[in-house]
């Protein structure tokens, strides 16, 4: 919890909303991370934000095309090649 204080000296609870966090990695790799930073123009921290943003996406997509595939698969092999055909087996039962 960090306190805050308004300029009559009243404290006033915040949340904190940002976590340090300490990594490790080879020097080399550490010296490309900081050039790479300064010709964008960006912290270390916005820096890795955005790198993490982009591969959490990146992740996301590569899941999400891996059901694709599983189903468009599974809709091969159960002959269904149509929303049709996909409405049909879902009605089907009820």
């Amino acid at each position: 919890m960090i306190l805050s204080y308004y300029s009559g000296g009243i404290p006033m609870k915040t949340k904190k909303t940002r976590a340090a966090v300490t990594i490790s990695m080879p020097q080399d790799m550490a010296e490309e991370y900081d050039r790479l930073s300064k010709r964008l123009a960006k912290n270390r921290s916005v820096l890795f934000r955005e790198m993490f943003l982009t591969y959490k996406r990146q992740n996301l997509k590569e899941g999400f095309q891996e059901l694709q595939t599983y189903g468009a698969a599974l809709a091969k092999k159960r002959r269904l090649f149509t929303e049709s055909d996909v409405e049909k087996l879902v009605f089907e039962g009820r």
